[in-house]
């Protein structure tokens, strides 16, 4: 009998059980991250120099293959519709569970250790000044090649989406153009593939780090804040995702046993650019079009970011408890309004959530140095979002596929009961 070979999940959970034993023990120990630090950037930097090929790529192909400017410009008005309906319902779910179980409220700030976060404080004054207009302005690119070495998602959807429509508007003479992608394409998923070897490796050293940094201590004085923002969570997967899933006529669930080495990995590494590229390539296999996959998924990693948004709803009314400020409804409704603005307005800055927060704190006069406080155990529920996101957006590629009538049943089908042979 053939041994069986452990799967890249449990590789990854080992990983990720072995680094955090590794900072348990060597917590405080600079050495850990001296010897650590590079493998786990090295993963990240594998992953993003496969992502942008793979998303101009699979869109160049799938908007060559639909070739139509208005079932596109259909699909985007939707998609984004979805993307701010879900996010919007993630954002009252949040102030509704910091309301009701007041996780701020009796937190003795003295027992708190605060953190640097000027460097987040910095991003925020340079995003501030660029109005919510400005974000979709520089949607377009100024300079195709400055947008792909800073990666500016949006930019390099917009381009593609375009080029796509030019190579089938060329008819004929487009075929070597649009094969050289679909090479292009199969190429770096085969890449990917031998990536993914080494999540195990980057997964470990990454957790490692992160618990020698912050340690446990830093945790009890916030467990009121950490178990609300999972327990929320859970519930917005469960509950909202769930009649959201069970509407498109299938099932989160599945989804989740469908991508469960991807959502151990986005959790362990807290990115979610680290499953962008497999994320595309099953939710193509269960059944939604190249097209739909290919514009839906990298457009929702700045759009439809649910983990982060119910989190920084949550950590904004944390704060406010915290210092023993009273929000109004009134209050809150802004405070709603401008989490809604803020966390489209500045999609792909590193620390997203932190500078979402920041300008938000800003904006409605409370004070933005309690982010010091929280800022040591943010690692803990930034894994956490990032997971939540990655569902998010799955979700919105098979929805979407639905709504446009393009969902193919059967093979979604035979890819369920594949991965249900290889559990």
């Amino acid at each position: 009998m053939a041994k069986r070979k452990l799967g890249l999940a449990w590789q990854i959970l080992i990983g990720l059980i072995l680094g955090i034993t590794v900072g348990a023990v060597f917590y405080g120990n600079p050495a850990v991250e001296q010897y650590l630090k590079p493998i786990g950037d090295i993963f990240i930097r594998l992953i993003k120099m496969i992502v942008i090929p793979i998303v101009i790529s699979s869109l160049v192909v799938g908007v060559a293959g639909v070739g139509d400017m208005k079932k596109l410009g259909k699909l985007g008005g939707k998609t984004l519709l979805y993307f701010e309906i879900i996010t919007t319902v993630a954002l009252i779910i949040g102030l509704f569970a910091a309301n009701v179980f007041q996780p701020g409220a009796g937190v003795d700030m003295k027992s708190l250790h605060k953190e640097d976060i000027q460097k987040y404080v910095t991003t925020t004054k340079e995003v501030e000044d660029h109005g919510f207009v400005d974000t979709f302005v520089n949607i377009v690119p100024e300079n195709l090649f400055t947008s792909l070495a800073e990666g500016h998602m949006l930019s390099i959807i917009f381009f593609s989406v375009l080029f796509g429509l030019g190579v089938a508007a060329i008819g004929d003479k487009g075929k070597p153009v649009l094969r050289f992608f679909q090479g292009t394409a199969e190429a770096m998923f085969y890449v990917t593939n031998q990536v993914m070897k080494f999540a195990p490796f980057g997964v470990f050293a990454l957790i490692g780090v992160t618990v020698s940094k912050f340690g446990v201590d830093s945790l009890v004085p916030l467990s009121k804040l950490v178990l609300l923002v999972y327990a929320s969570m859970i519930f917005f997967v469960l509950v909202v995702l769930g009649v959201t899933a069970k509407i498109a006529g299938t099932s989160i669930f599945r989804i989740i046993r469908i991508l469960k080495d991807e959502l151990i990995l986005a959790y362990s590494t807290a990115s979610s650019e680290t499953v962008l590229p497999k994320l595309m390539e099953k939710m193509e296999k269960f059944g939604c079009p190249k097209a739909i996959t290919s514009f839906v998924i990298p457009t929702g990693y700045s759009f439809n970011l649910d983990g982060s948004t119910l989190y920084q709803a949550i950590a904004a009314i944390f704060i406010a408890q915290m210092y023993g400020i009273h929000l109004s409804l009134s209050e809150q409704i802004t405070l709603l309004l401008t989490l809604m603005v803020t966390s489209k307005g500045i999609a792909g800055v590193p620390g997203v959530s932190f500078v979402v927060l920041l300008a938000t704190l800003g904006a409605m006069g409370l004070p933005v140095e309690g982010l010091a406080f929280i800022a040591g155990v943010d690692r803990l529920m930034d894994m956490a979002r990032t997971a939540v996101n990655v569902c998010g957006n799955s979700l919105a590629a098979v929805v979407m596929s639905k709504w446009e009538k393009q969902y193919d049943e059967k093979q979604a089908e035979a890819y369920w009961e594949e991965v249900k042979q290889a559990a």
